[in-house]
């Protein structure tokens, strides 16, 4: 499996030491080195990739603004001299958070960890274990109608049954597979499970889920193929 990567640094002597890194780890595709967040930006406008290696203090525009604009982000590996900005990071789901000076073992040590991500999407279970009340629970993912953002909790709704358990909606997402969509910002949605839409409302059976009007020209060009129904 090959990870596509750009690199992100206003520091020239970190870009030439990351660039060494990356050109040592078989797996690793270097597409572009980037002086700043702006010129990362355009390029992205542009291309996909699967992995960041990004600053976070820059000019202008921080690694962090920048991938609160995007999106759909690439996966990221955060590098930085700065240890006050793990939590946010982690909060922002990344892969990883390198402090500067980089050592190569630790480097590698960070590409495994993006390579098993990868490698898990590529080849997803068909399940997710949750915890509720003390207990795991298996649920299988064609079997979830949609899930709902309760704050630091998420709803997940396998009619007739809800399960509550203690996650983000953004963290449950990354496990999820391609075929749910996000027609709000504090809702998933299987594809499999929408039997009508009306106005900006979508229907799961007899549940509905609101469908923001920034989202639905983008989720109604996914999930128009056939099985979505025009309600009357």
């Amino acid at each position: 499996m090959i990870i596509s990567c750009i690199i992100t640094d206003d520091e020239p002597m970190a870009r030439k030491g990351l660039e060494a890194y990356v050109n040592k780890v078989p797996f690793l595709q270097l597409k572009a080195v980037c002086e700043d967040a702006m010129e990362l930006n355009n390029i992205l406008r542009e291309q996909k990739v699967d992995l960041l290696f990004l600053d976070i203090e820059m000019p202008y525009l921080s690694g962090i603004e920048l991938l609160k604009t995007l999106k759909d982000p690439p996966r990221v590996i955060f590098t930085t001299a700065y240890e006050n900005y793990a939590l946010q990071g982690f909060e922002l789901d990344i892969i990883d958070y390198l402090l500067k000076p980089v050592s190569f073992e630790r480097f590698l040590k960070a590409a495994n960890k993006a390579a098993d991500y990868f490698t898990s999407r590529q080849s997803p279970s068909d399940h997710i274990f949750i915890k509720v009340d003390g207990r795991l629970e298996k649920i299988f993912y064609r079997d979830i109608a949609f899930v709902e953002a309760l704050e630091n909790y998420v709803a997940i709704y396998t009619p007739p049954k809800k399960w509550i358990t203690h996650a983000t909606l953004k963290s449950l997402q990354s496990m999820l597979p391609v075929n749910f969509v996000q027609p709000h910002k504090s809702w998933l949605v299987n594809i499999d499970h929408i039997t009508a839409v009306e106005g900006n409302v979508l229907y799961c059976g007899s549940h509905q889920v609101p469908l923001s009007k920034y989202q639905k020209e983008e989720l109604l060009q996914k999930v128009l193929n056939g099985k979505l129904l025009k309600k009357e």
